[in-house]
């Protein structure tokens, strides 16, 4: 029997009661008289992560984020999935598994996400089936090739259907769709979308019905722009494990409250809307639902004291009560040592004008501009003083792909950074002011099997994330560690970026306008085609 204010996410209403709890199932909840102190909350539910973009281990993650108040979670794998497949989702649910962390997940529907990149496997239509099967599948992931659905491409739409046929939500993706193709895209039975960046935008998705995701995450923050659309979801969408340490969907709650947000409308957002959404049964402190609660100081705050799962008390005052042992896996790269010559651009002239992607701090969109660069002994060279930069994808499957292009944005005046960790195919992503300095980031990350490498007048800095090139299988506090040393080794190397490997890694986002790079090209997001580097 767990006695406190009870917070009722339904009526909004607030008022002492104890609730009884057997084999993990709340039995009732009944008013009583009584002083209590604290807030007994439904436990918090992020709809929209890639555990992936933490760099921890499901199992990492639930240690990082369950004393936080994050009971459930609904994660798209596509990540790993575009590295592994079906044997990637495998490793996710059983290294999650060990943890009393519920992990829900969604089917990822787009793996490889576009034809313009090589991923490391296929997710066809059989397998969908195959997951949807699975009841720890509530939805079918985020579909980000909407030029597929308002093309009406036979197996997007096939995939589609096969989530309605299993009576399953379909996740959207649509930065900037508007018009004609949204309500195209919308009548394909695609009902949440967590891409706004502009209130104007959110507002015409909302008339058309669909359900508006305010992200706050490490790399994308939406809510302040978007507090006052009233949307039905907070969710984090990616979150690196510095920010995890601050807190996850508490944080969350706490800005938006601290932006002017109603608390207990807020608190739904993270509870009861995400419950119906995707029929879990969790979210609601109502009988026959699982007991994942939390007790919270007030509801401005939402400093979290205790944590329950299952009706067990698995957090206390920030420390979990369960230990974790991630899994190991094998190796996932495949590629030939790289040398300088593999990262130049060739030109016959004196100059060039070229196509440079301009980055957005805070945001996955990009911009495009361009850059009249010189040319040394055949080679294209970057232009350091004015931040134009030489960036580069190495696929990491077996086919050797390589493409070059030009940045701004990043400002490092000398040295390379590297990371495997590029969505969504997830090959190797590089920024650099020179061609040999790219070359050995390169090759030390491959050594490493995957991570991130920092290389400067001959020094290297890595943290390495062995599981897929994605996760590290150290806690969040030693990642986040050694993240923040390469933080600030590229710090001092000029960069003012406040995450700029996860800045990096949304280089290679195609499905994100505007110009992006793929280990075939560089990639116009708004015509959905390559385009030259050379102007």
């Amino acid at each position: 029997m767990i006695k406190g204010n009870f917070v009722n996410v339904f009526t909004k209403e607030i008022y002492p009661a104890e609730i009884a709890v057997k084999n993990g199932i709340i039995k009732c909840v009944r008013e009583i008289s009584g002083n209590f102190s604290g807030y007994i909350l439904p436990g918090f539910i992020d709809s929209h992560i890639h555990i992936e973009s933490s760099m921890l281990t499901p199992s990492r993650f639930a240690e990082a984020v369950v004393p936080h108040g994050t009971t459930a979670i609904i994660a798209d794998p596509h990540e790993i999935a575009n590295v592994m497949g079906i044997a990637g989702i495998e490793y996710m649910r059983e290294d999650s598994a060990h943890t009393p962390l519920q992990v829900f997940f969604t089917a990822p529907s787009c793996v490889p996400a576009t034809n313009f990149e090589t991923s490391g496997a296929i997710l066809g239509p059989r397998e969908i089936e195959q997951l949807m099967n699975d009841d720890q599948v509530v939805a079918l992931g985020e579909m980000m090739n909407f030029p597929g659905v308002i093309g009406k491409d036979p197996i997007v739409m096939e995939k589609i259907q096969i989530a309605h046929n299993y009576r399953k939500p379909v996740d959207g993706h649509a930065p900037l769709l508007s018009g004609t193709e949204l309500c195209e895209y919308v009548a394909a039975g695609i009902s949440t979308d967590h891409e706004c960046t502009l209130i104007n935008e959110a507002i015409e998705k909302k008339r058309l019905g669909m359900k508006i995701m305010i992200r706050e995450g490490s790399s994308a923050r939406n809510l302040e722009d978007l507090i006052s659309v009233r949307g039905e979801f907070l969710v984090s969408d990616d979150k690196h494990p510095e920010d995890l340490l601050k807190g996850h969907m508490d944080q969350i709650l706490r800005k938006a409250v601290e932006r002017g947000m109603d608390p207990l409308e807020a608190l739904k957002m993270v509870t009861l809307n995400p419950s119906k959404h995707y029929n879990l049964n969790c979210g609601t402190l109502t009988p026959d639902t699982r007991a994942d609660m939390v007790l919270v100081d007030d509801l401005d705050d939402f400093k979290v004291r205790k944590v329950w799962i299952g009706g067990e008390l698995v957090a206390e005052e920030g420390k979990p009560f369960f230990k974790v042992d991630p899994l190991p896996l094998e190796s996932t790269f495949s590629v030939k040592p790289l040398k300088s010559s593999d990262f130049e651009v060739k030109s016959t002239l004196n100059q060039e004008r070229v196509r440079v992607i301009d980055v957005i701090e805070g945001q996955l969109i990009t911009s495009e501009s361009e850059a009249t660069l010189r040319v040394v002994d055949g080679n294209l060279q970057a232009d350091v003083d004015n931040d134009i930069l030489k960036i580069a994808v190495v696929e990491r499957y077996g086919h050797n792909h390589i493409a070059n292009g030009f940045v701004k944005g990043f400002k490092i005046n000398n040295g390379a950074i590297t990371s495997s960790v590029a969505h969504d195919s997830h090959n190797i992503i590089l920024v650099g002011t020179d061609s040999q300095q790219m070359a050995e980031a390169a090759n030390r990350l491959i050594s490493n099997n995957g991570g991130l490498v920092v290389v400067v007048n001959g020094k290297y800095y890595s943290l390495k994330l062995p599981i897929a090139g994605l996760m590290s299988t150290m806690n969040a506090a030693e990642v986040s560690s050694r993240l923040n040393k390469l933080h600030e080794v590229v710090k001092s190397m000029g960069s003012n970026l406040k995450s700029p490997f996860m800045t990096l890694s949304f280089m290679g986002l195609l499905v994100i306008p505007k110009l992006k790079i793929s280990d075939k090209g560089l990639f116009d997001g708004e015509s959905f085609q390559f385009v030259d580097v050379i102007k």
